[in-house]
């Protein structure tokens, strides 16, 4: 083995896995959101609508449904960082593709609203979600990384 550079796990610059990984990642995010806005859309008895993930002007405090929309975009940001535990594996990593769901899910937004988002109370939502999910995958992606290395001292007992 040549490693020279005294890294653990060589790098490789794989364009293919990094997009396969952005998009399982958007995947599940957008996969489990739907879910949550399904339950939520029963428990409320309204209609279940693409405007909870993107109307930005859905997240608010002012009633109970608003709340609830903050509510799974903060549970789904967990789901984001297991995401990342599960399918990047890598705690350098895990601020980068945060950064590229939150990304992508401010451009879905833009394009669906035709219009920049503009309220305070979603840009709070995204910058707290970005956090959960950053902070957490990483959390989750260093405890494995971290995990002790068996050296096998007792599983080779030589004879005196």
């Amino acid at each position: 083995m040549n490693n020279i550079s005294g890294q653990f796990r060589k790098t490789i610059w794989d364009p293919f896995l990094i997009i396969s990984q952005i998009i399982a990642v958007q995947s599940i995010m957008y996969v489990c959101l739907g879910l949550w806005i399904w339950i939520i859309a029963l428990f409320l008895g309204s209609t279940k609508s693409l405007d909870y993930a993107f109307h930005y002007k859905e997240i608010h405090v002012r009633d109970f449904a608003g709340q609830l929309t903050i509510i799974i975009f903060i549970l789904n940001a967990l789901i984001g960082a297991f995401a990342l535990w599960w399918l990047v594996q890598r705690t350098k990593q895990c601020m980068d593709f945060a950064c590229t769901a939150h990304l992508i899910h401010l451009l879905c937004c833009w394009v669906y609203n035709a219009s920049f988002p503009s309220t305070f109370s979603w840009w709070c939502l995204n910058i707290v979600s970005l956090s959960i999910m950053c902070v957490c995958g990483e959390f989750l992606c260093m405890k494995t990384e971290l995990q002790a290395i068996p050296l096998g001292m007792n599983s080779h007992k030589t004879a005196l």
